[in-house]
């Protein structure tokens, strides 16, 4: 009688090897009970006319006295049955429902704080209205060429509840655009953008604030959306041709910055969305009969997605604007002038991580599955899309991302991109604090002695690409040549062949005598300690800098993503899930606390705290190469003290 039907069956599989008849509730009628075995005891299981024992009496009576000297008589605060002999049968089913709310609790929280919108609008305290105001001595100037006299009258009569009528702005905005219009005029239009903006957000009642600004914000010619005018902005910006009609050019310094100010307004505007979503002071009184605007009917979800679309992340606007940000990026470092002036890669940058936070917080409660998924391919096909940007200026883009589950994404597809285009193998696991440790950090060692001045292939095979989305070519002349051949061959499924098993639970390696498997095991630890230990002196300074960078902020990043640091805080209450854990891991091994657990995140925050406590204890970082800890350079320095820190954490939670 054991609830968990995964525990259930391992149970009943143990008993079936001593040759016992298993029944299961409700019992059949020829059943004759001679034990019951119960987790926990209940009055239930007690009413069989039958002994009623835990289900660590079986433990008992396979090892007998044995139990006390394997540490099954644990003591400490989670969920426990105690028997007559003072055995204690741990139950972590509770301490796996205590990680899962702390998870969702974690994915809940806002990651871009949106301060200076709480001044927009507040619905709890009355607003001087507009009177009704009449429009027809603006249309008059419009249609006698008096835009700037036209704009001026609009700018003084903007109040909350009174908007200018659409096709006045509409008219204005196509006179700006033709490249007459005088700097100031630029200006004025801007700062009535802003003014309608702050008096009636689009994120609050009525509903017909965003058709109007749906209506505004288009090519006043083409009048296709607001991405195409999005769009378009961009493109006239990076002095491309990819217009949705043809501009005036070459690009003019006024409309260059004009763009740039459109998009500038664009940001605040989605950002004020975002904002309306994720924080309860726009959430406005019941008593005051408004209610806040739908998100999935918002500018924003309207723009990136279309109504097929919006169960990916990773939408055909969306590959756009990463191909846009990606092309601005490298005109940034190429041209520093113009361009750095108008601070376009940090924009688009910002309205990336905007987009993604909404959707993500739209996806999370429904379906967290999906939201990793998507935030997976979208942070792959943006690694695959840079793949002409150089490591260096990759990286310094990684540090400009404010979304910290974006920049753990990214920042972990480039560093694995990285890997691949030079050789070097990475595991396909999910991305956890000892994959970093055993995995990234040999890598970055690799990568420091990459020939100097050597460049990464870009051009990968489509039949070499990994069960991550991340491409490589084995027939590359840079492969390092120790990397045996069709190391990273897949087969038609795409999943890696040295990682597939007979049916059963055998692999390759588990397929070779026991000879050859330690004879291989011996010479890859060999290899590797070789490599590690050999090189004094990374060959490769800015290659080892640049994933220096991208592994510091993976781990930051992980950190403040996952909760690690909440494991080894002094603060925590005593019975707080972080305690709990470092208690339970005191005696019990990750996959012992694990066991029969079904949610995949809380068992790997499990295995993120034994990682922490091994580095505590001095474990994983001692091999490191000599040439990272001897590096003098800013980034590597950075991940050393990042590292240290870790097992200064680690060490205090073993003495605690």
């Amino acid at each position: 009688m054991v609830r968990e039907p995964s525990r259930r069956a391992m149970f009943k599989r143990l008993l079936k090897a001593g040759r016992a008849k298993v029944y299961h509730c409700p019992l059949p009628p020829h059943a004759s009970v001679t034990h019951v075995m119960a987790k926990p005891v209940t009055e239930d299981s007690k009413s069989h006319n039958a002994p009623c024992y835990p289900v660590s009496h079986i433990v008992q009576h396979l090892f007998g006295s044995n139990c006390v000297d394997m540490k099954f008589n644990i003591t400490n605060d989670v969920s426990a049955e105690t028997t007559q002999d003072g055995f204690v049968d741990v139950d972590f089913s509770k301490l796996e429902t205590e990680l899962r709310d702390y998870i969702i609790r974690q994915d809940a929280r806002p990651r871009l704080c949106l301060l200076e919108f709480l001044g927009y609008h507040d619905p709890h305290r009355p607003q001087p209205q507009g009177t009704e105001t009449d429009f027809s001595n603006v249309g008059s100037m419009i249609e006698c060429g008096l835009f700037t006299e036209a704009l001026d009258s609009i700018k003084s009569a903007i109040f909350p509840g009174l908007l200018p009528p659409a096709s006045y702005l509409v008219s204005l905005l196509e006179y700006a655009q033709q490249g007459n219009a005088t700097s100031v005029f630029l200006r004025n239009f801007q700062q009535v953008m802003y003014n309608l903006l702050v008096t009636n957000p689009p994120w609050l009642p009525p509903s017909t604030v965003k058709k109007y600004l749906a209506q505004v914000l288009q090519c006043p010619r083409c009048k296709m959306g607001l991405w195409p005018f999005l769009e378009t902005a961009i493109s006239y910006c990076l002095s491309s041709d990819a217009t949705c009609h043809p501009l005036p050019g070459p690009a003019l310094p006024t409309l260059l910055h004009f763009h740039s100010d459109l998009l500038a307004f664009f940001l605040k505007l989605f950002q004020g969305e975002l904002h309306s979503v994720t924080s309860g002071d726009f959430v406005p009184h019941e008593s005051t009969g408004v209610s806040q605007a739908s998100a999935t009917g918002s500018l924003l979800y309207g723009t990136f997605w279309t109504v097929w679309e919006r169960s990916t992340l990773l939408s055909r606007a969306v590959k756009q604007l990463i191909q846009l940000l990606v092309q601005a990026v490298s005109e940034d470092y190429a041209e520093r002038e113009e361009v750095q002036k108008l601070h376009l890669a940090e924009t688009l940058l910002d309205l990336l991580s905007v987009l993604v936070e909404f959707w993500c917080q739209q996806h999370f409660k429904l379906n967290q599955n999906l939201v990793e998924k998507g935030l997976k391919d979208l942070a792959e096909h943006f690694a695959v899309t840079s793949q002409d940007v150089s490591p260096e200026v990759l990286a310094e883009l990684v540090v400009r991302i404010c979304s910290t589950r974006l920049k753990l994404m990214i920042a972990d597809a480039i560093f694995r991109s990285l890997c691949c285009r030079s050789g070097i193998t990475v595991g396909d696991e999910p991305l956890s604090l000892k994959k970093m440790v055993l995995s990234y950090m040999p890598a970055l060692e690799n990568l420091a002695q990459r020939p100097s001045g050597a460049c990464l292939r870009t051009k990968p095979t489509p039949h070499s690409r990994t069960s991550q989305g991340t491409r490589c070519s084995p027939q590359s002349s840079l492969v390092n040549e120790n990397v045996p051949r069709g190391l990273n061959r897949v087969n038609a499924a795409g999943s890696a062949i040295l990682q597939q098993n007979d049916g059963g639970e055998r692999n390759a390696l588990d397929l070779l005598s026991t000879s050859q498997r330690e004879e291989l095991l011996h010479s890859a630890r060999l290899g590797d300690s070789t490599l590690r230990n050999d090189c004094s002196e990374a060959l490769n300074l800015p290659l080892l800098e640049a994933g220096s960078s991208l592994l510091a902020h993976i781990i930051f990043s992980y950190q403040q993503e996952r909760g690690l640091t909440g494991h080894s805080q002094p603060s925590d209450e005593s019975h707080s899930p972080g305690l709990l854990l470092l208690r339970a891991l005191g005696t019990h091994s990750h996959q012992t606390v694990t066991l029969g657990w079904t949610n995949q995140r809380a068992a790997r925050l499990v295995e993120d705290a034994e990682t922490l406590l091994e580095l505590g204890r001095g474990s994983y970082l001692g091999q490191m190469s000599l040439a990272v800890r001897e590096c003098k350079g800013e980034n590597t320095l950075f991940l050393m003290e990042i590292l240290e820190d870790l097992r200064s954490r680690g060490k205090g939670c073993t003495s605690g």
